[in-house]
């Protein structure tokens, strides 16, 4: 099989990965990959593009894009993940309230909300780890219809209001539930504490000094940012997040994320299922390479359609993917990427 008008951008052995990976996607019928791209300790040595269908955020559709370098790409709730590097660089600056602070201490204008029974035992921490113990579903009750957790907030006329209203329906920081709330707390945390845009405060603090090309952070209809899944970054620089969280959070020499910071969020505080751990916006989980019994650790944004970084330690690795597979369910979204990233990536770095 030839992938159409593909274009790689690698050193040598480049046509033997592409070889590797058109196999792959031929036998595992694979379908949607936009972009592959994977460094190892800073080099990146292989790269990726071929052309796909793609939609927007309002889910838009956007045929046969022809995605290469500069071509920036959504990358949903990878967002999720920048944010939690960018709250460690407020913290650090004294503009965020650190894990261990109340939560609806941070909200002192909805004071009748934080006096109700229970509400005294959330932190931030809940917040970062999304452990809250609210009641919230965005996952089993798809987007756009009613009782979507999300789509419910998005709707309300004071969101923070909205998220802070719900019922508590289990003990803090005993069971992860996916929640974009914790993301949107966090968002409005940092602007409010930096005086910010984010994609302002981004772009100050890591963007611009990691050499970012066109960058972009969406804005729902009322103006307020889509912290949890709006940003829109090159494939490149998407890169870039992983290796930064793969150098403890120093680039070039320069400590652009407290290194402290780092640890803390890409360690796991939950455990999601018997495959994953949760840290503070990041995932982590364990993989076994072709033919070996040694299990090797990852950490990992994850955003809807296939967008995914990793930051393998073992191998000093990197690796971002973005594909166009919104339509898929979750898990077979997953074992798409897995794929990739165990037939073709691992024995790439092992080579």
């Amino acid at each position: 099989m030839t992938l159409p008008a593909q274009r790689a951008f690698a050193t040598p052995p480049a046509a033997d990965i592409e070889r590797r990976l058109a196999a792959v996607m031929e036998q595992e019928k694979i379908s949607g990959l936009h972009a592959l791209l994977v460094s190892q300790h800073g080099k990146t040595i292989f790269e990726h593009y071929q052309p796909g269908d793609d939609q927007d955020r309002a889910g838009t559709p956007l045929p046969d894009v022809q995605f290469g370098p500069d071509v920036p790409h959504d990358l949903r709730s990878v967002s999720k993940s920048v944010i939690g590097l960018l709250y460690g660089i407020a913290l650090a600056d004294g503009k965020v309230p650190p894990p261990e602070a109340k939560l609806y201490a941070q909200f002192p204008e909805y004071a009748d909300l934080a006096g109700q029974p229970g509400r005294d035992k959330l932190t931030m921490a809940h917040v970062l780890s999304m452990t809250l113990g609210l009641q919230w579903d965005e996952l089993t009750i798809p987007y756009g219809t009613a009782g979507n957790s999300e789509n419910a907030m998005d709707d309300a006329p004071d969101r923070f209001r909205y998220i802070l209203s719900l019922p508590i329906v289990m003990e803090p920081g005993t069971k992860w539930v996916y929640c974009g709330a914790a993301t949107a707390i966090l968002g409005h945390l940092i602007e409010r504490g930096t005086g910010m845009k984010m994609i302002d405060y981004a772009r100050e603090k890591l963007f611009t000094p990691m050499g970012f090309g066109h960058t972009e952070w969406a804005l729902d209809l009322k103006g307020e940012l889509i912290a949890a899944s709006g940003l829109r970054l090159r494939p490149r620089d998407l890169l870039k997040i992983a290796e930064l969280t793969l150098a403890g959070g120093k680039w070039q020499d320069k400590q652009l994320v407290p290194a402290d910071w780092v640890k803390t969020i890409t360690a796991a505080k939950i455990r999601i299922d018997e495959r994953r751990s949760y840290g503070y916006q990041w995932y982590l989980g364990e993989l076994k390479a072709p033919g070996q019994s040694q299990t090797h650790p990852w950490i990992a944004g994850i955003g809807w359609g296939g967008q995914w970084i990793f930051v393998l330690p073992d191998h000093q690795a990197a690796v971002a993917i973005n594909c166009g597979n919104y339509a898929k369910p979750g898990p077979e979204q997953g074992r798409t990427v897995f794929t990739i990233l165990v037939a073709v990536v691992l024995p790439l770095l092992a080579a």
